[in-house]
């Protein structure tokens, strides 16, 4: 029903009684619900005063307000489609959980359990202690200890060893992680004094050795995780800093950065330290994620010597970065997966989709171009093509995976730069929103990450030709 713009907007008792507004209050809540049928009719007041020649009926305002109630009600935080071809996406929330680790986080949430409860002894315990074990097994260490991330364990670390000291850093391994953090920055943040040695791609131990004095509280290496510094390039190994350091009394602090459990060489990719390696060769302490290369949720794990690891736990600092036992739950689970090497990548998503084959990328590939030609219409045209993943994240920068995948590119060539962010944007707004990369006059969407093919055919099929254009 239409009104002329003489009659009055109908009010909101009027809007209320219509079926959609009832089921807006059945879903939503009947405050929720007058609030959007406020909203619909403010809009429907201002066009009205730009000159609009009708005014919708109640029936029609109730049907905006309810949807715009089902367009507010979807959460923020959504799960996308990840075909940028970044296996660890920063942006979309780095590593995947292991089944294992969802189990045991959703019995985290739903249970009380024994965060900081010693059940053998009936009295108060230590958090730590339901993934430290775990932890000096796979690493090799004496003890360990967790934080929410890398970088608060860094800071941890050098707040508690080198505060109002000096802490000796090569010049080439100051980096810069995501969102601009600059190690220098963090040092200074923890209270420590950086002295550089070294030049950007040349530092030698005799640079260490000159730097050590009575002021000096650690030496810090940092593993260039992120970046490569390739030509004429010296480096001091971890080893050989260790046998200084020790020498001079000085711990030494060895950051990882992603870090890995394991030799991924095993999976084809290049061999990357792993953290008992590090701790081999001496390092005193050793610092790396949990949601980079080892697959699990956001932490930072320092592990080490442990009259330095009881310093850590007695810094007051400590209890600012611990983390919940959602997380600590789902760590224990992805750890727990480390103790059968053979089988975790099927189990460890992040793993499994490093070593994915390419035979089998090109496969689904060839699976899905026709599903996905029918979807994006005839004003784009879909080729399997070959492309490059990488992992992400910061964690081997060079590697380079060949993967597969399905290029967009726009029939009519005049206009593809709009046709094809258009399109981007469209698949944005899906309801799981499929991501991928411009490249080369082309919308990639490279499979390497995809697993749910009929989960995202369906989803891929809602989108309208109004969106896609």
């Amino acid at each position: 029903m239409v009104r002329s713009t003489s009659s009055r907007i109908p009010s909101v008792d009027e809007i209320l009684k219509t079926p959609p507004a009832q089921q807006a209050v059945e879903r939503f809540g009947r405050s929720r619900a007058v609030h959007a049928i406020r909203h619909a009719t403010a809009i429907v007041r201002r066009e009205i005063g730009a000159g609009a020649a009708l005014v919708p009926g109640a029936e029609a305002i109730a049907a905006d307000a309810l949807l715009w109630l089902e367009t507010d009600a979807r959460p923020n935080a959504q799960p996308v489609f990840n075909l940028t071809g970044t296996v660890l996406h920063t942006n979309l929330g780095r590593a995947i959980l292991a089944e294992a680790a969802i189990d045991a986080a959703m019995i985290a949430m739903r249970e009380a359990m024994a965060l900081e409860f010693d059940l053998a002894q009936g009295k108060r315990g230590e958090r730590d202690s339901l993934v430290r074990s775990l932890l000096c097994e796979l690493t090799g260490a004496e003890d360990a200890t967790v934080v929410n991330n890398n970088a608060a364990a860094v800071l941890l670390a050098l707040n508690t060893l080198a505060k109002s000291k000096e802490a000796i850093v090569s010049r080439g391994e100051l980096i810069e992680i995501g969102g601009a953090f600059r190690m220098p920055e963090i040092m200074a943040r923890a209270g420590t004094r950086l002295i550089e040695v070294g030049t950007t791609n040349r530092t030698h131990e005799k640079d260490y050795a000159a730097a050590i004095n009575s002021k000096t509280g650690l030496i810090l290496k940092v593993h260039t995780s992120n970046y490569r510094i390739e030509g004429f390039t010296k480096s001091v190994s971890g080893k050989a800093v260790s046998t200084l350091a020790h020498a001079k009394n000085v711990p030494l602090l060895n950051d990882l950065g992603s870090g890995t459990l394991i030799d991924l060489a095993r999976y084809g990719l290049t061999h990357e330290q792993t953290v008992a390696e590090a701790v081999a060769e001496g390092a005193d302490l050793v610092t790396f994620s949990g949601d980079k290369l080892l697959g699990g949720p956001q932490a930072g794990f320092i592990v080490g010597r442990r009259d330095l690891i009881a310093r850590l736990n007695r810094n007051p600092m400590k209890r600012a970065l611990r983390i919940d036992k959602i997380r600590l739950a789902a760590i224990e689970a992805t750890l727990r997966l480390y103790r059968d090497p053979d089988r975790l990548a099927e189990r460890l998503p992040t793993l499994r989709m490093v070593a994915r084959p390419l035979t089998e990328i090109e496969a689904t590939a060839t699976r899905l171009k026709p599903a996905v030609a029918t979807a994006v219409g005839p004003g784009f045209v879909a080729d399997v093509i070959a492309c490059t993943s990488q992992i992400g994240s910061g964690s081997l920068p060079s590697e380079v995976l060949p993967s597969a995948g399905i290029a967009l590119r726009a029939t009519d060539t005049r206009g593809k730069g709009r046709a094809l962010n258009a399109l981007a944007t469209a698949l944005r707004a899906l309801d799981q929103p499929v991501i991928g990369r411009i490249e080369n006059d082309a919308l990639i969407l490279d499979l390497r990450c995809l697993e749910h093919e009929a989960a995202f055919v369906r989803n891929l099929a809602t989108l309208s030709p109004e969106e896609r254009r």
